[in-house]
């Protein structure tokens, strides 16, 4: 049972090391390949990976001229994926239990999944990143979704990426490269067209780290918004309810401009603001911390950036149609 470990980087000299040294120890057991796919890192992130692989051989640097994490390990598959039966996917921003791989190659042969699932917990280092957090982690934030909210096992459409059978990966292409955002749930669609099997492991989970600053979250969940536009025009799909209730957001928010002429128009700009703080109030209840109230608003803000990555999107696909 050989695997590929691919992490993808692009300036994580924050967390590289952490998120390798989670890792060796399963990769030292399993004679694991683990492949550092660096899109050009500015930082030193490439140093610490390289003095890290003149003590470990088990490390690989490999450079990526893309820069995109669907490029990474596609690059990674060509280049070493003959050599292993299974990939795992790991991404450098996060944090991972010591028995991670190892549960995600039980649950691999146990369920005979052609892709292994987990779950995101996110976990903030600083004060904003630790109300992001909890924006992310409640059903305002993330809208239930399974691999947002850890329950059960169970068989789903889609997961946070983890392990995957190379077989089935390379036998329907790979990650699309064209896409920055949204390329996992792209290629579980397409796995799941091809008649192959994903599995949402309840036995293991990673810490996600949010974006530090709210510009960034804003532009994160804007590309968001913009990959599931992209994904829904390729394979010619209907959003889900849930999705054409974010997706109509930020449209709606823009009629408050034209409050002047009839206060009506102001009125979902009232009703997304009475949401945002009733959603708060439910976080800083669980939170026990009134900062809570905040996240109630953190999690309005990554819904309208969705909304608004959403139209971007569509309009230039519409423009491009004629």
């Amino acid at each position: 049972m050989s695997v590929l470990i691919v992490i993808p980087t692009l300036n994580e000299e924050h967390h590289i090391a952490a998120t390798l040294r989670a890792v060796l120890p399963f990769a030292a057991d399993h004679d694991a390949r683990i492949v550092v796919a660096d899109g050009g890192s500015t930082d030193a992130t490439r140093r610490i990976v390289a003095e890290l692989a003149e003590t470990h051989p088990q490390i690989t640097l490999l450079d990526n001229p893309r820069r995109l994490q669907s490029a990474a390990v596609n690059l990674a598959v060509e280049q070493f994926g003959d050599e292993a039966e299974y990939l795992i996917r790991i991404d450098a921003h996060s944090g991972y239990p010591a028995d991670y791989c190892a549960i995600l190659l039980a649950e691999a042969e146990a369920m005979q999944a052609d892709s292994v699932t987990v779950s995101m917990v996110a976990v903030g280092e600083t004060p904003l990143q630790r109300l992001i957090a909890a924006a992310q982690n409640s059903r305002l934030g993330n809208g239930g979704a399974s691999h947002r909210n850890r329950g059960e096992g169970a068989w789903v459409d889609h997961g946070h990426h983890a392990l995957m059978r190379i077989t089935p990966f390379r036998q329907i292409g790979g990650y699309d490269e064209s896409f920055s955002h949204n390329e996992d749930a792209e290629l579980d669609h397409r796995l799941r067209m091809a008649g192959f099997s994903i599995w949402l492991t309840a036995r293991t989970a990673i810490e996600y780290y949010p974006r530090a600053t709210l510009g960034a979250l804003f532009r994160q969940y804007f590309l968001f918004g913009k990959g599931r536009a992209r994904n829904l025009a390729k394979h010619r799909m209907r959003p889900a309810l849930r999705q054409m209730a974010v997706a109509a957001l930020a449209p709606l928010l823009a009629l408050a401009i034209l409050w002047p002429l009839s206060g009506v128009f102001a009125v979902p700009l009232v009703v997304w603001t009475l949401a945002c703080l009733a959603g708060g109030a439910v976080i800083a209840l669980h939170l026990r911390d009134l900062r809570g109230l905040a996240s109630g608003f953190l999690a309005g803000l990554m819904h309208l950036a969705w909304s608004a990555g959403f139209w971007a999107q569509t309009i230039v696909q519409k423009m491009q149609r004629g």
